[in-house]
């Protein structure tokens, strides 16, 4: 069983001396910390992870490590219910970044540059033509295109993402 990620934040305080700030859980979306432009803002005291959906464009960016897709897919359920649940999903990420899903309900695109490791699993990378199929320690670079995470192996598949707003 694997343990709780954990989201560990130093910061600065009154005195301009390190402390720790934040010990705890990622948001529920997977998310470990976001910085709404670039240079990211040090001085901010606050939680700078609770942003939703990484689609500012304002040069930002987002740390996620999550269980995706969790569980895997399940070849037993309709279409029709695992696009309702697709789309509950993404309504709870305020995610306004869903493209043609005609081929997989989790078919989405972002104004985004992602670096995509898969730590451990196995997971299709469905692309609006064409799929590659992804082993541990492959890395994807996500320019903004239309795609799916799909896992129709045992296990859910790890992913660490950094994604980075982008012009297009």
């Amino acid at each position: 069983m694997a343990r709780e990620p954990r989201r560990i934040v130093p910061g600065h305080d009154a005195e301009g001396k390190s402390v720790l700030v934040i010990d705890g859980l990622p948001t529920p979306f997977g998310a470990y910390w976001l910085t709404d432009a670039t240079p990211g803002d040090n001085s901010s005291s606050g939680d700078a992870d609770l942003c939703k959906c990484a689609n500012s464009n304002n040069g930002g960016a987002v740390v996620s490590f999550a269980s995706r897709p969790s569980p895997p897919e399940d070849p037993k359920k309709s279409l029709a219910e695992r696009e309702r649940q697709t789309a509950k999903l993404f309504a709870q990420m305020d995610a306004h970044c869903r493209s043609d899903t005609s081929r997989h309900p989790g078919m989405h695109k972002t104004r985004t540059v992602d670096y995509v490791v898969l730590l451990s699993g196995e997971v299709t990378l469905l692309l609006d033509k064409g799929e590659v199929d992804l082993k541990p320690f492959d890395v994807v670079v996500q320019r903004g295109t239309s795609r799916a995470w799909v896992n129709e192996g045992k296990e859910p598949a790890l992913i660490a993402a950094m994604l980075i707003d982008a012009k297009a």
